[in-house]
């Protein structure tokens, strides 16, 4: 089970459940790999669906990371997503949407 309220999400690779978070190492690692000067321009990209699949994969691969996954985007380009690409995408989107804001109350 996951944690949203500390920002967590899980994600099926390879038939293995894994939680995702994106920690401020994590974040700092994801602003430095796609290039932008602050994340709020990847965030209004999401907001917008104006997001790539290099966007999606380094979100996906930050947010393993920071739940304690030693791999990198290398080992997920030939690795089964639970879902496909689709789930990844929600996956992402929802890592951002939680490092950014609280969750509902349930």
């Amino acid at each position: 089970m996951v944690n949203p309220w500390a920002g967590e999400v899980a994600l099926i690779v390879d038939g293995q459940r894994h939680v995702c978070k994106l920690t401020l190492g994590a974040l700092a690692e994801l602003e430095a790999g796609l290039g932008e000067d602050s994340l709020i321009a990847l965030v209004e990209r999401f907001e917008g669906g104006r997001f790539s699949t290099r966007d999606v994969l380094a979100l996906v691969v930050a947010g393993l990371r920071g739940g304690g996954w030693a791999g990198g985007a290398a080992d997920l380009r030939s690795a089964e997503i639970g879902g496909g690409p689709l789930e990844a995408a929600r996956v992402a989107a929802e890592l951002l949407a939680r490092a950014f804001a609280l969750p509902d109350a349930p």
